[in-house]
């Protein structure tokens, strides 16, 4: 191919990753926690009759630490025959006490786990670190996957690479058996601590594969010893939970009090065998370097076998003669602390200056127990695309194995993980790593899909109803925060012109005109309109720049889309892959560095904004051809509807109710923001009067910008939510939408152009005025009832301001 075609073809892996929103949080990192995933085109290649022997290994190696489990939190028949250090179990702080005894539903501790390995020169696999809490990686594992047959199909198809979708299902039919338990379509969830955490976008990215809701800690509450989901429809039973939370986080009662991140009363629930975890809580206990010097004759015992795949070389210090071989040996080898704990580091006593060496040797032998020495395992290398060409970095590979519902199988590949420098071994995607797909070569029979399991039940029935209320709030304030950023780049489209004093086929507005419609929006302040001429430009021009560029300012484009930006990372795996693109389109537009000097005309603002038009077009129309109409479809279009009603009434009030009594520029311009000026000009066939532009922009249900239509759009919308009290006729946000609707309709819109004696619009400034009241009431009645967590009223379970 060519160093050059292969760049070229890389380009287009790194628009996917882009485009499909792929990072990685980086705790502390002064340029922004979030960075775009960092892969290497070129696959690290695994020939078929070297990944049998791998197979066997981790798939033996799952079953004997899942084994290991079952004893030590149960009869502890390892401890009694001395054959496991009490010390490992006892001292180790991810040994939760309240999950001693718990046997989980189904028996299985394990369901899902991780084995980093290394390969030293001369071909031999060590195993180097198990990951058995709740491992991380599989998610990203697949975007490789996914990125690499984007970029090489050819060799990919040519070279009969095994798929990895088999394993993804593997590992679904087995948590859909263990969840089942007897019970019809079992409700299993994705617990996550939220959208800070390193792995989100594998949390985001696995709930959406497998189709799970993913859910945070407030999502769910436990009653009578029973988990449930907070939906829309109140609480459902969950049979599942496949958390991402470490162990200690899941349960603020029974174990970490300082976190809010887990379920309180969860490990009740979990004793009560009336829902399981996948993993077990106290899992962790398992990823202590310190056992796997006792991995060899646990196997022997727990499954009559030989390890396979042997551990590096290991030596607790909490033994004698361990720790005498590691002080006499403490420049050949690694000391790590036997149990992980944050801010704590290994040590490389070669490198390190006498003083300092004979001081770690006073800490090992004051606390012998705390540490864990290895050996340094020399790491083999793979080639790497650089800018300059391809160089040799040190490689781990990261395999993984879920329990099938029989056995364990394993991925046939895995996340590769590449050096971040010639000679570094560092390999973590926390200090910089990178990584790589694995291509594991195999037979074409190896290509075949396997069938569904037939012994769970699925009921097919439509349920609308189960949309986690944090979900639903989510999806309302997109739809609100969509719609301020098209409401405001309608409105900047229109005054820009009017800075450079030139007609523009109509669309230009007077600055006095600019100037005191942006007084009435409150985005001026008041005494605006006495500055002189050259100070009124400035100020306008100020404000409209800053209002497309600054993220600062929250009436401003920036400042709402870091909210959609928020928003939308957080419901990652209920939006479509190109409504996913559109969004990140729409950030991207508004990134760039505003113009050092102004345009006059301002011609890259205006392409800017226009271009925005087509991309928030594109998104509404996904919306409405794409979305299924349930509930979330539901409240996001209500989140619009509000939105865009309250901000008519806005316009309306300013540029009429407020407005001189020459209303001949506002009607133009309020005609010109609302998208309405060929509307009016075919319908009318008349100058600008008020009245009609009021029976089109506030009366007209034809309109899609007007408030009546957003209205009557709204009443259907809460006539089909899920009915909380019967006992009333019409709750209380119906009633609110009725009552504003038919103040709408039974308005005479002559009369409300009138001019009272004092020169105002007085009739219209009270209906504007009520309508905002009882868009503003709506919006909190449906945040009390269907969206707040807290509410007492509500089983299940902001405002706008």
């Amino acid at each position: 191919m060519g160093f050059q075609q292969l760049s070229r073809r890389w380009q287009t892996g790194i628009q996917v990753i882009q485009s499909n929103g792929i990072t990685y949080n980086v705790y502390g990192d002064p340029q922004g926690k979030e960075r775009p995933w960092p892969m290497d085109p070129i696959p690290l290649i695994i020939a078929e009759e070297e990944w049998v022997f791998i197979e066997r290994a981790i798939a033996q190696r799952a079953q004997l630490l899942d084994s290991l489990l079952r004893d030590l939190y149960g009869p502890q028949e390892l401890i009694h025959e001395n054959r496991y250090p009490p010390a490992l179990l006892y001292g180790n702080p991810h040994f939760p006490r309240p999950a001693a005894g718990i046997v989980p539903r189904g028996g299985v501790f394990l369901h899902a786990y991780a084995a980093d390995l290394a390969r030293s020169p001369d071909g031999r696999w060590w195993v180097i670190t198990d990951r058995t809490q709740s491992p991380s990686g599989m998610g990203y594992a697949l975007e490789n996957r996914l990125v690499s047959a984007r970029v090489l199909p050819n060799v990919f198809s040519q070279y009969q690479v095994r798929q990895l979708g088999r394993y993804f299902d593997a590992q679904r039919n087995g948590l859909l058996a263990t969840a089942a338990n007897g019970r019809s379509s079992p409700r299993m969830v994705l617990l996550t601590p939220g959208p800070n955490n390193e792995t989100y976008f594998e949390h985001a990215f696995q709930a959406k594969y497998w189709g799970l809701p993913l859910v945070e800690g407030a999502d769910l509450t436990v009653r009578d010893n029973r988990v449930y989901l907070k939906t829309l429809a109140g609480l459902d039973p969950v049979d599942l939970i496949l958390r991402r939370l470490d162990d200690s986080y899941c349960d603020p009662l029974e174990l970490r009090s300082d976190s809010l991140l887990g379920v309180p009363g969860l490990m009740q629930a979990v004793r009560s065998g009336t829902v399981t975890l996948a993993n077990a809580v106290g899992s962790g206990l398992m990823e202590t370097p310190a056992q796997m010097a006792f991995l060899p004759g646990l196997c022997q015992r727990l499954l009559g076998e030989e390890l396979l795949m042997p551990s590096v070389a290991t030596w607790w210090c909490g033994q004698d003669a361990p720790l005498r071989y590691v002080l006499d040996h403490l420049e050949e080898v690694v000391i790590k602390p036997a149990f992980a704990r944050l801010g704590h580091h290994p040590y490389f006593p070669a490198s390190m200056p006498d003083g300092e060496r004979r001081e770690l040797a006073h800490r090992i032998q004051a606390e012998p127990e705390q540490f864990v020495a290895q050996e340094q395992v020399a790491l083999s290398s793979a080639p790497v695309r650089t800018d300059t060409g391809l160089v040799p970095r040190h490689v781990s590979l990261r395999v993984f194995a879920a329990w099938d519902g029989q056995g364990y199988t394993v991925m046939p590949g895995g996340l590769t993980r590449v050096s971040t420098a010639d000679q570094s071994l560092v390999v973590t995607m926390q200090q910089g790593g990178g990584s790589k797909d694995t291509w594991v070569l195999g037979s074409a029979d190896e290509h075949v899909s396997p069938s569904r399991p037939m012994n769970v039940e699925v009921d097919a029935r439509r349920n609308q109803g189960d949309l986690p209320s944090r979900v639903a709030d989510n999806l309302y304030w997109l739809g609100r925060y969509t719609e301020r950023v098209e409401g405001g780049v309608r409105l900047v489209r229109v005054l820009l012109p009017g800075l450079s004093g030139e007609e523009d086929f109509g669309r230009s507005a007077s600055l006095d005109t600019c100037i005191r419609l942006l007084t009435g929006l409150y985005l001026l302040p008041p005494e605006s309109p006495k500055l002189s001429l050259a100070q009124q430009r400035w100020q306008v021009q100020r404000l409209l720049t800053d209002m497309v560029y600054d993220p600062a300012r929250i009436s401003g484009l920036g400042w709402n889309l870091k909210q959609i930006r928020r928003l939308s990372w957080r419901l990652k795996e209920r939006l479509s892959a190109d409504t996913w693109r559109v969004l990140q389109e729409l950030e991207t537009e508004f990134a760039r560095t505003p113009p050092a000097v102004p345009e006059q005309p301002p011609f890259a603002e205006m392409n800017l904004l226009d271009h925005a038009i087509f991309t928030l077009s594109a998104f509404a129309g996904l919306l409405m051809e794409n979305m299924t109409r349930g509930h979330g479809w539901r409240f996001l279009d209500i989140g619009r509807r509000i939105e865009r009603a309250l901000q008519m009434v806005e316009l309306l009030r300013s540029g009429i109710a407020q407005a001189p009594a020459d209303l001949d520029p506002y009607l133009e311009m309020l005609l010109q923001i609302a998208d309405s000026s060929i509307t009016y000009r075919t319908r009318y066939l008349t100058t600008l009067r008020a009245g009609l532009v009021l029976d089109l922009l506030l009366a007209d249900e034809g309109n899609p910008r007007s408030v009546a239509f957003q209205l009557s759009r709204l009443q259907k919308h809460v006539e089909h939510l899920p009915e909380r009290d019967e006992t009333e006729r019409y709750p209380l946000e119906q009633r609110l939408v009725l009552k504003a609707l038919a103040s709408v309709r039974l308005a005479r819109l002559d009369d409300l152009a009138l001019r009272e004696s004092a020169g105002q619009l007085g009739d219209l400034e009270r209906l504007l005025k009520q309508l905002r009241t009882d868009l503003t009431e709506l919006s909190e009645a449906l945040t009390a009832k269907f969206l707040s967590h807290l509410t007492p009223s509500r089983l299940s379970g902001s405002a706008w301001d």
